[in-house]
């Protein structure tokens, strides 16, 4: 693969145009991370929709911008939403996004998550010992943490390429893969591995980012760029993670171009 080909003015650009477009993610989220997903994509300039029920999931996919299909906390009723939704997504040629958590470490919504995989998402986004199991590999899952490194994914991830245009591999340096190129990103604060959901919270950005940019690719690294730059922000004023998390959201907030320009490590 070539290196990257996404600059720092391709994010500025993309930031830009999240912030003037307001674009609606349709949610479908784990129990957990509902608010704090909700809260994060207001903070960074984005419209949350929590539609996750069967009756109402394929007519909301149509209407917003993007879809997050988050499987950290699946039931059978919201699984089906999620077929539902990814589904009419494609068909409407909106982008939607796929975190697979805990994939590899349980075989139901393992499968729940292959599944899924036939309705062609714009980025799968996941940590390293995720994009392991979802690709067939021992990723040595446990559960939402990772418990291996990105390095150890970048097969895994380039295989999934042929199911999805992107493939987002989160770590201490985030790997970013596209069919001919990978992005790497740097920096960021080890807080957001102790407060819960904002690996989710980075999945719905991505999907609002994929629905302002000119290619999956470039959401993709728009939106990690962005986290990014917001967890450094918030890392300034606290080292404890309470505060953090309500720092974090402010961090999304205050990003600008300045930010990500003084922050943003791209490899």
């Amino acid at each position: 693969m070539n290196a990257s080909c996404v600059t720092l003015d391709d994010i500025v650009a993309a930031h830009r145009l999240l912030r003037d477009r307001n674009p609606l993610v349709q949610c479908l989220t784990n129990t957990v991370s509902v608010q704090f997903v909700a809260n994060a994509l207001l903070a960074a300039g984005a419209a949350p929709a929590m539609v996750d029920n069967p009756e109402e999931a394929a007519g909301f996919a149509e209407i917003a911008d993007a879809v997050l299909v988050n499987l950290g906390t699946p039931t059978a009723a919201q699984v089906e939403s999620s077929r539902l939704a990814s589904a009419a997504a494609r068909a409407a040629g909106k982008p939607w996004v796929l975190d697979p958590v805990g994939a590899g470490g349980l075989p139901w919504r393992t499968q729940v998550a292959v599944e899924l995989l036939a309705n062609r998402p714009s980025v799968i986004r996941a940590n390293a010992s995720e994009v392991m199991g979802l690709a067939g590999a021992e990723g040595g899952s446990r559960g939402v943490d990772s418990s291996a490194h990105v390095a150890d994914s970048v097969d895994a991830a380039r295989s999934l390429l042929d199911r999805a245009e992107v493939v987002a591999a989160s770590g201490e340096v985030d790997h970013i893969f596209g069919h001919d190129s990978v992005v790497k990103i740097g920096g960021g604060s080890a807080l957001l591995q102790r407060v819960t959901a904002t690996g989710c919270a980075l999945g719905a950005l991505t999907a609002a980012y994929c629905s302002v940019s000119p290619s999956a690719l470039i959401g993709a690294v728009a939106a990690h760029a962005h986290v990014a730059a917001a967890s450094e922000i918030a890392a300034r004023s606290t080292s404890r993670p309470g505060t953090f998390a309500a720092a974090f959201l402010d961090g999304l907030d205050a990003v600008d171009e300045s930010a990500l320009r003084e922050l943003v490590r791209l490899d």
